[in-house]
């Protein structure tokens, strides 16, 4: 990719790149951003990462040319495949918030973990994060600038809630913000914006003030990891917030009428699962690839358990700033 000389007509524009999370397309968005020292958001997990880097390739990106990887948090959805990415740039440094650098560097108890949680999905969807190198890894504080060459810059927030990891980055010249999961998920066969509460650090009140943040930039464009840009930023970030408050109030409420006989998260995630069934819109001939992308991405019984895990550190008096 060449360096150098004016930016032409819609050059600064992000470009898609479809991470192929579990081979399906539309689940996972990575975004270059092209300049004279590229960025790329989000990877995608390491066993489709082949399909990130061909991708790249396909743009006229040869090894020396990434500059920067930034992943939103370190969810193997989202930075799995990071240092086999690394491994293909070897000029590139990955760009993390300070909470997640160490899972990068020795990821260990990320797999471990991830294992727990994803369990067969691990081996079928994930597979394990590789190590990177300490000094390839940039953790970045609230308000780090990363020189994309050209006065071409990006700027990383601080926005847990999500994660207590996560980060989204921000293009002060394009007006666009690339939220992660930090706003939400809209797959195809979405009607509504849905959130994404997973365990184990869940926190709404975090999570609303990320939102506001956004809301403070006056954003032109939000580029969500799933899956794509969403127009109207003004009303998304107003649906992000009432909408994560409604899957938090329902989950309360079904929390105190579960029956003895059976158990909570079942209930719960049978409760959300009925109550907002609305957002979805499946058309017959996309309801296999839609219900299967939904199912891997924001299935009910996940946002149920971490709002649960919120509810429950909340009301004993456990919960942190972060998580």
């Amino acid at each position: 990719m060449a360096d150098g000389g004016p930016p032409t007509p819609g050059a600064a524009d992000p470009i898609v790149i479809d991470t192929m999370t579990g081979g399906l397309t539309g689940v996972t968005a990575g975004y270059l951003l092209p300049a004279p020292r590229p960025a790329l958001v989000e990877c995608g997990p390491a066993l489709t990462i082949d399909a990130t880097i061909a991708a790249l390739r396909g743009l006229g990106m040869d090894p020396d040319d990434l500059a920067w990887l930034v992943v939103t948090h370190v969810h193997l959805d989202h930075a799995g495949g990071a240092g086999d990415l690394l491994a293909a740039f070897p000029r590139a440094t990955v760009v993390v918030s300070p909470r997640g650098a160490r899972h990068l560097v020795d990821p260990d108890r990320l797999n471990d973990s991830a294992r727990r949680v994803y369990g067969p999905l691990f081996d079928t969807v994930y597979g394990p994060c590789t190590p990177i190198a300490a000094d390839r890894v940039l953790a970045a504080d609230d308000g780090h600038v990363l020189d994309l060459g050209a006065g071409r810059r990006l700027e990383i927030l601080d926005t847990p809630g999500h994660a207590k990891h996560h980060i989204a980055a921000f293009d002060p010249d394009l007006g666009a913000v690339f939220t992660g999961d930090s706003v939400g998920v809209r797959l195809e066969g979405m009607r509504a914006l849905r959130p994404a509460t997973p365990p184990a650090d869940f926190n709404l009140g975090t999570m609303l003030d990320s939102l506001a943040r956004y809301r403070e930039r006056d954003p032109a464009h939000l580029y969500l990891a799933h899956y794509g840009e969403v127009g109207a930023p003004d009303a998304v970030l107003a649906e992000a917030d009432d909408g994560v408050r409604r899957w938090v109030a329902a989950v309360e409420e079904a929390r105190r009428t579960v029956p003895a006989h059976e158990d909570e998260l079942d209930h719960v995630a049978d409760l959300l699962r009925h109550r907002f069934a609305e957002d979805l819109d499946l058309a017959p001939d996309a309801a296999e690839d839609a219900e299967a992308r939904i199912a891997l991405l924001n299935d009910p019984r996940s946002n149920a358990a971490g709002i649960l895990r919120y509810l429950d550190r909340r009301d004993a008096g456990t919960l942190t700033p972060l998580g």
